[in-house]
């Protein structure tokens, strides 16, 4: 695997961090789209290169145009990428991120950034049910050595509505998100080995999204869900 970043995507990113207003933008609005190329040819790499191990739907880059209608910072652009991989649904539940910013912003997640409510129910009636399968996964060296031995995300300050604030699991059970990133410096962006490594990771992932995917697709019985 030997495509690379674009050391010119960085240098780029870092003028607009210091010029984010639409009338440098429009200026520099050529080399911006020279950029953005650039930028979707490694994202659309990573793509062919999961999809050898990973059933993918499709890729979805976000637009660099930040919708400032109801956010205090008013600023027009983004200044990163990013681009999200989707997993072919309802089979497959889970998804892969890949955020490129400078100044050692970047980074990779994957997992369950925003469960809808039904979802949520489900995963929290697994764990109240049997949170042994989860932990071993969370506990296991290969996986944690790369995203660490516990998820990140929101949290209810108490037991949601129906479950025992006692319960073995409740740490578990309180988490609104399910998810873990992995960052990385500038260097190691701009390697040749970086997109091996964001593949080796999402490869390590497997395990949590194969339990996730099960416990998605079935009831509290284990029967399918789907037709």
């Amino acid at each position: 695997m030997s495509a690379l970043v674009s050391k010119d995507i960085f240098s780029f990113l870092k003028k607009l961090e210091k010029n984010n207003n639409r009338d440098w933008f429009n200026e520099n609005k050529p080399e911006f789209k020279t950029i953005e190329q650039e930028a979707k040819s490694f994202y659309n790499t990573l793509l062919d290169t999961v999809k050898v191990h990973d059933d993918i739907d499709k890729l979805k880059i976000f637009r660099i145009y930040r919708d400032v209608r109801f956010s205090k910072n008013k600023l027009p652009y983004k200044t990163h990428f990013g681009g999200s991989l989707h997993r072919v649904k309802p089979k497959l539940r889970g998804g892969y991120y890949l955020h490129l910013q400078p100044n050692n912003e970047s980074f990779i997640a994957t997992g369950f950034w925003q469960p809808e409510k039904e979802d949520l129910l489900r995963i929290r009636k697994e764990f109240e049910m049997d949170d042994e399968e989860i932990r071993d996964i969370l506990a296991n060296k290969d996986f944690n050595s790369i995203w660490g031995s516990s998820f990140e995300g929101d949290e209810l300050k108490t037991a949601p509505k129906g479950f025992d604030k006692t319960h073995k699991a409740i740490d578990l059970i309180k988490k609104k998100q399910y998810f873990f990133t992995k960052k990385y410096t500038d260097k190691e962006v701009l390697s040749p080995g970086f997109l091996s490594d964001i593949d080796n990771s999402f490869k390590a992932i497997r395990p949590f999204f194969d339990y996730m995917s099960d416990v998605l697709t079935t009831d509290l019985n284990g029967e399918s869900l789907i037709n």
